[in-house]
């Protein structure tokens, strides 16, 4: 049988393998992404250390992560050097809230599981809002970016990604299923 009469004779209902989903599997790859180095070696690292121009060297995360955090932020991200409170916030939001969402969406993502739909579209309007506040900063603040156009580009998968999580989730029940 061919491929496109294997699918039209699935159920309705029955889960797609995740080698047919394929904005799936961008979804997971930055979901990695996240829990492997943003979330808890990036944005960690703005917690453990308060004033990155005169630290002690913490057990987490390693002196070489530091290294390369640091030196972004002195080239291009004042913002990420200067850590305002409000700033922190978002980081603490993205470690007690968005590291577990990453590890319960990994699953859910890979297994097809239905009940990530709504703390997907949660997480991601939350990360769009954070994400928005970060980059107003960025451009109009005090700490705004003498490499506006780079930070930006760096920063545009945490509002690309979100839009595509909240579209894919949002139009169906069961977003991982056959359709009928």
């Amino acid at each position: 049988m061919l491929n496109s009469e294997v699918t039209a004779q699935r159920a309705a209902g029955e889960i797609k393998p995740l080698k047919e989903r394929k904005i799936d599997v961008a979804i997971l790859i930055f979901f990695f992404v996240n829990i492997l180095f943003i979330t808890y070696i990036v944005d960690l690292e703005q917690l453990v250390i308060a004033n990155p121009y005169h630290y002690k060297q913490p057990i987490w995360p390693p002196s070489i992560f530091l290294s390369v955090i640091h030196s972004y932020g002195k080239t291009y991200d004042p913002l990420l050097m200067a850590r305002p409170v409000w700033w922190k916030a978002t980081i603490w939001i993205d470690a007690l809230f968005f590291g577990p969402f990453y590890l319960f969406g990994i699953y859910s993502f890979i297994k097809g599981r239905k009940w990530i739909r709504i703390p997907a579209i949660i997480y991601s309007s939350v990360m769009m809002t954070n994400v928005v506040i970060i980059l107003s900063e960025e451009i109009w603040g005090p700490h705004a970016s003498p490499h506006l156009y780079f930070v930006l580009l760096d920063n545009a998968p945490w509002l690309i990604f979100p839009i595509l999580i909240i579209t894919r989730m949002y139009r169906f029940d069961d977003p991982f299923a056959y359709r009928g």
